[in-house]
């Protein structure tokens, strides 16, 4: 019994942090909707917890901010009282970070201590801490590439690699949460509604790089338009030999067509495959998971739809109807990905023989 109850305090505490994660992607697209992401051009990992305490080290931070591209061609009007806003942004995104660190180190001490792992456990929660430690870097990387005489923004392909591997790392604890907490009763063997499963996961993946790409790119404004793409429903020239495939990811328009594309096909594939396996009732964590999909999916499209159409509306250093959007959408996004990861985990029993 002790076994039992030891096991849920570990996949709580690693539901947990998947909670936690979650929140930290969605201030880093505050962070980035806010032009923040590069106020803070140094690296403290332990004396950065703290934000400047006086004007004089306000200053000195602002200074640093001044020797930057962004600031000499894009916030030349920028006062302290804006830098500091910006700033508070970077700042609580990166205490974010480390507060995740703390409560990753702590409760493994104090389970370590009291034996609450398993043997099986072990190699998991390495995984973990490395594709932590390494999201961390990349996040550094990304920032300090921006940092520079020519740059206004972090590149959007370094910036789609820092998404992503949140979302490994998310989809990762969430499948040893699962693997913690679910009774493995629940978990079936269906390997055609696997393989589609699979494929869908797949292309969400394959979305969400998009997704960062079309932020990056801050694409939106670039066709504000729908059902058309600036009145065509295929961009001219998309697919000439002269620009492709460059051009689907470096230019606007380009990024925009196959992110839309993508969200189309995404939610015509979960219908399709909601509806071949709604008939199995056996397993009341696939339902869950497969209705959470449709559902989310539903309503990602229809966000989609308003954040592009909601774009001319954005204004830099506000928070408005866009961002708003913008943020929802990337949440339901994440959501849709992890409904499928535990789709795939349900449905990647492996069949008994005998």
């Amino acid at each position: 019994m002790q076994q039992d109850k030891s096991t849920r305090i570990v996949a709580n505490w690693i539901f947990l942090g998947v909670a936690m994660l979650i929140i930290q992607v969605l201030l880093g697209g505050i962070t980035r909707l806010t032009g923040s992401g590069l106020s803070i051009t140094e690296w403290k990992p332990i004396m950065g917890a703290m934000p400047p305490t006086s004007e004089t080290e306000w200053q000195v931070v602002f200074d640093k901010y001044q020797q930057i591209a962004q600031y000499k061609f894009l916030n030349t009007h920028f006062t302290l009282t804006n830098f500091k806003f910006i700033f508070f942004w970077e700042w609580f995104h990166r205490l974010w970070a480390r507060l995740i660190g703390v409560v990753f180190l702590i409760p493994f001490i104090y389970f370590l201590a009291k034996k609450y792992f398993k043997q099986w456990m072990v190699l998991p929660l390495v995984i973990l801490f490395l594709l932590g430690a390494l999201q961390g870097a990349i996040g550094w990387i990304m920032v300090q590439s921006g940092l520079n005489d020519n740059d206004l923004y972090v590149s959007h392909i370094r910036l789609a690699v820092h998404f992503m591997a949140a979302m490994i790392l998310i989809s990762y604890a969430l499948v040893f949460g699962l693997k913690l907490l679910l009774d493995p009763a629940q978990r079936i063997v269906q390997a055609k509604l696997l393989n589609g499963a699979i494929a869908i996961t797949a292309l969400i993946f394959i979305q969400l790089t998009f997704g960062a790409f079309m932020a990056g790119l801050k694409a939106a404004t670039a066709a504000p338009t729908w059902p058309d793409i600036n009145g065509m429903m295929v961009p001219k020239g998309i697919f000439s030999s002269e620009v492709f495939p460059q051009n689907i990811i470096y230019d606007k328009i380009g990024v925009h067509f196959v992110h839309r594309t993508l969200a189309y096909l995404i939610a015509i594939f979960i219908l399709i495959w909601w509806f071949t396996a709604r008939s199995i009732s056996n397993s009341a964590a696939f339902n869950r998971a497969k209705n959470a999909a449709v559902s989310l999916v539903v309503v990602q499209v229809i966000l989609g739809v308003f954040t592009v159409l909601s774009s001319p509306k954005m204004v830099a250093g506000k928070f408005g109807t866009f961002e708003w959007l913008a943020e929802i959408h990337q949440l339901t996004g994440m959501l849709l990905l992890l409904a499928m990861v535990a789709v795939v985990y349900v449905l990647g029993k492996k069949k008994t023989v005998y």
